[in-house]
């Protein structure tokens, strides 16, 4: 179990950690970028990769759109967290677990009972409830949550397609995925210094280690928390979700004062009876 609230607590620590980004002129895609440097002497430093075991029959038609998707949503949720707060940021990410339960359906051919239908049916009016504000229309940056759900949908996809690639051993497999992210993302720092004049400042680097330590630290303990409840999946997967979008949304209306309405409450609410009810299908 501690390995579950350690893993929470770094995933809900990464959403602060932008948080309190806006109270600096940081630049998002240094912060990134320091963020998989870190990520990446972490994930060799604690994993040790077999790096002369990659070749050319790794799976890198998974690797590289992973690869390229990972430093990409890690803006939107950057800027998700600046624009609409944590607590819908952290529900939107929360609630993109229907994406690869949808595309195993539809794609795979897996049985689509009738809990999973009202889950899916009760997960979308939770997000319309969620991303509601009452303010002007031009105000409300759903789009970044928006993409922030789906994009995240998408990377639970390859990295189940990954778990199934025997090639590589997962580990391994996790060191190139950031490998290429690195390499994508200090291409766009580069294009930002060049023709952008954007600063290198030391407050960039900071923040992005910060965010790396606790980014690798929420897939360290989710991995031991697997391994602790090798059994009871389904443990894991509920407790995460939920702790996540709960502990989220006090952090958020606690110590930030984010404005939740009651169309939101309810929202929040819908979303963790919709996580219960799929987490439960899969044990059926």
């Amino acid at each position: 179990m501690l390995f579950l609230i350690l893993s929470i607590l770094c995933s809900v620590t990464v959403g602060v950690i932008f948080k309190v980004g806006r109270k600096y002129i940081l630049n998002t895609t240094q912060v990134v970028a320091w963020n998989y440097v870190v990520a990446l002497l972490l994930c060799y430093s604690f994993y040790s990769p077999d790096l002369t075991a990659i070749n050319t029959s790794a799976p890198w038609s998974i690797y590289i759109p992973l690869g390229i998707l990972l430093p990409t949503i890690f803006l939107f949720l950057a800027a998700s967290i600046k624009h609409m707060g944590i607590v819908k940021t952290d529900a939107a990410q929360r609630l993109s677990l229907f994406i690869p339960v949808i595309a195993a359906w539809l794609l795979f051919n897996e049985e689509f009972i009738n809990i999973k239908l009202i889950a899916f049916l009760i997960a979308l009016p939770a997000l319309l409830l969620i991303l509601s504000k009452k303010t002007d229309n031009l105000n409300n940056k759903w789009i970044y949550p928006a993409v922030v759900l789906v994009g995240f949908g998408a990377i639970d996809i390859l990295f189940k397609q990954i778990a199934l690639a025997t090639s590589l051993p997962f580990t391994t497999s996790l060191f190139i995925v950031f490998g290429i992210s690195l390499i994508l993302i200090v291409a766009v720092v580069l294009y930002e210094i060049a023709f952008k004049k954007a600063p290198f400042k030391r407050t960039n680097f900071l923040f992005g280690a910060l965010v790396g330590v606790f980014n690798f630290g929420n897939i360290l303990f989710y991995l031991k928390a697997h391994q602790a409840f090798a059994k009871n999946p389904s443990t894991v997967f509920a407790a995460m979700n939920m702790g996540v979008i709960i502990i989220g949304s006090i952090v958020g209306i606690v110590v930030f004062k984010e404005k939740v309405s009651g169309y939101n409450y309810f929202g929040l609410l819908l979303a963790i009876v919709a996580i219960v009810l799929i987490t439960f299908s899969q044990v059926l």
